[in-house]
């Protein structure tokens, strides 16, 4: 039986069977404490056909020490792709998709510089498609209020706010805020979410456009050029 997966090469969601996954190694291990764990490392081979790249993974879980009966997954890391990043088209700016890139790659590793590489690539956005620029990102999100829905705004505002403590400071250095994986991990999904919502969706608007345009001077062309053959057999 199969479950759902979305290769991070080519971003399509697929399901994958027992031909697209291999547990290439296995280890059983007993720690000092005398509890039982064991290692996995699991290839994946994406099953479209016009992708058909692997990705690597390793899991550590914890046993039960008398059934052997997995209790609980420990960690996984993600070895090949290293980053969680998702492939996106060449029209969005390259210093945006590298930032997104980078939060991507060490958001486990430093949530907390994760976060504010997604504060930059949001304020990168907003001054790129939106043309705001202010002297400083609180300014340009507040300008960009009136320009999309309210809910959007605040999970902007979210950003900016939390990337804040990647990038500032307190003023009391013993008071620590800090950021966790998770916490950056929903950073990254709302650049990812605005990337579609602002980025392909008009690049597909305008290509649709120019396609509805196009057809229209086919459909004229063609109209024409049967008026003149009409006109030759007269």
């Amino acid at each position: 039986m199969g479950f759902s997966w979305t290769c991070p090469y080519c971003n399509r969601p697929c399901t994958i069977g027992s031909n697209d996954i291999t547990n290439i190694s296995t280890h059983e291990f007993i720690a000092p404490e005398y509890e039982r764990f064991k290692s996995e490392t699991i290839v994946i081979v994406c099953p479209n056909k016009d992708c058909r790249k692997h990705t690597i993974s390793l899991r550590i879980s914890q046993l039960n020490k008398d059934t052997y009966v997995k209790v609980k997954e420990l960690y996984h890391w993600q070895l090949v792709p290293e980053s969680s990043a998702k492939p996106f088209p060449d029209y969005i700016p390259l210093a945006l998709r590298n930032d997104y890139e980078e939060a991507c790659l060490i958001k486990n590793k430093s949530p907390k510089a994760s976060a504010t590489l997604s504060r930059r690539c949001l304020q990168g956005m907003v001054r790129d498609f939106w043309g705001i620029k202010k002297k400083n990102l609180f300014d340009e999100i507040a300008a960009l209020e009136d320009k999309v829905d309210a809910t959007t705004w605040e999970a902007i505002d979210s950003v900016r706010k939390v990337g804040n403590i990647g990038a500032h400071m307190e003023k009391d250095a013993n008071l620590i805020i800090d950021v966790d994986s998770k916490e950056a991990g929903l950073m990254i999904w709302l650049i990812e979410t605005l990337f579609e919502e602002w980025y392909i969706a008009r690049h597909d608007k305008e290509q649709k456009m120019k396609a509805l345009v196009a057809l229209a001077q086919d459909k004229k062309q063609a109209k024409q050029n049967s008026q003149q053959d009409v006109s030759a057999d007269s």
